[in-house]
């Protein structure tokens, strides 16, 4: 037997391999969400609609990202005029403002236990890490982590002493903080990496979402991708856990929201339908994991209810965004929503 021949029947027997993963998977798929909630009994009214309580003016520039403190009051929010922003989102004060070195910045994360450390990074494949506590007028970055080959698109701290980033470079990496060091590189993304969310109830898991139309989960403790999820038929540009961390939604250039469960290793529910045909930035849940919030190019919020059939979107968030919505939260309380858009503001929903 050639080696072109045994190469053959390898793929062969890998395409075999895989049709049967198929319909293994089909098979597991019989009912639909709304099907299965149905058969519990009623489902309880949502409470509609959420009204826009804030808005946060100050940005000169797009704002690309924003994220919530863990005291759910404070939130970061980078714009492409080159500074963070830290809002008192029940003021809308502004608390503290950080010029960047770099005003093509990606991503922001706000530390979540103790809250003195955020980190941004960008174009300039630097993630950035700044004392909140410690701040002078000419706010010095207190770390800035350098490893990565490609942008930052996206970075999250697992405790105020490590932190992971996502790139352009399609890894995603986690680091020690005070040491700069890279303690694990995971690289099994065939393209850029556009978002990742720690596991709430486990904060060795994250999961991360790329343009390889694919999210993966990882487990910082060996190091290695344990589960990679299909369906999307596009780029996915974000991710989000689950409260409950056995599930986790996702965005696409598709113009359709995902909810991967964990334990079946499979996609149990699809939001999306023909009127929505632009793609979505931005994902988040509502505390209980009822809602899905998504953000849109098209400058609308779209609210999905979890348990029910997806093509039908519970409704759109009221007095939208004049330019795309390009990034969304729900704070830790889960009392509120803020939406973060390219028309420079950001809104705060009750």
């Amino acid at each position: 037997m050639s080696e072109q021949e045994r190469i053959e029947a390898a793929e062969a027997e890998v395409a075999s391999l895989k049709e049967q993963i198929q319909q293994i998977r089909a098979s597991k798929q019989k009912n639909t969400m709304g099907a299965i909630a149905a058969s519990k009994g009623p489902l309880r009214e949502i409470r509609k609609p959420i009204k826009m309580r804030r808005t946060l003016k100050g940005h000169f520039g797009k704002v690309y990202a924003m994220h919530w403190a863990g005291d759910s009051q404070s939130l970061v929010s980078a714009s492409q005029d080159g500074k963070l922003i830290i809002w008192n989102a029940y003021t809308t004060n502004k608390t503290s403002a950080i010029p960047l070195r770099s005003s093509w910045v990606m991503t922001c994360a706000f530390e979540q236990s103790k809250g003195n450390l955020i980190a941004c990074g960008g174009l300039d494949n630097v993630c950035s890490i700044y004392n909140i506590q410690n701040q002078s007028a000419n706010a010095r970055a207190t770390k800035e982590l350098v490893a990565h080959d490609g942008y930052l698109s996206c970075c999250r701290f697992t405790d105020e002493g490590h932190i992971i980033t996502s790139s352009g470079d399609s890894t995603c990496i986690y680091w020690d903080i005070n040491s700069g060091e890279v303690l694990k590189t995971f690289s099994d993304h065939t393209g850029d990496v556009m978002s990742v969310a720690i596991n709430p109830e486990n904060s060795n898991v994250f999961v991360s979402g790329s343009v390889d139309k694919t999210a993966k989960i990882w487990d910082l403790r060996n190091g290695k991708c344990v589960q990679t999820h299909i369906g999307h038929e596009n780029d996915i540009n974000s991710v989000a856990y689950f409260p409950d961390g056995n599930a986790f939604g996702t965005g696409s250039d598709d113009s359709t929201c995902r909810l991967f469960d964990q334990r079946s290793y499979g996609e149990v529910n699809k939001f999306g339908n023909d009127k929505i045909t632009s793609g979505i930035t931005s994902v988040a849940f509502s505390r209980s994991g009822r809602l899905m919030f998504g953000g849109y190019d098209d400058f609308s919020t779209y609210v999905w209810d979890t348990l029910a059939d997806s093509s039908q979107a519970a409704y759109a968030l009221p007095s939208q965004h004049e330019n795309r919505v390009s990034c969304l939260g729900v704070n830790a309380k889960g009392d509120a929503l803020c939406t973060g858009s390219w028309d420079t503001n950001l809104k705060v929903w009750a």
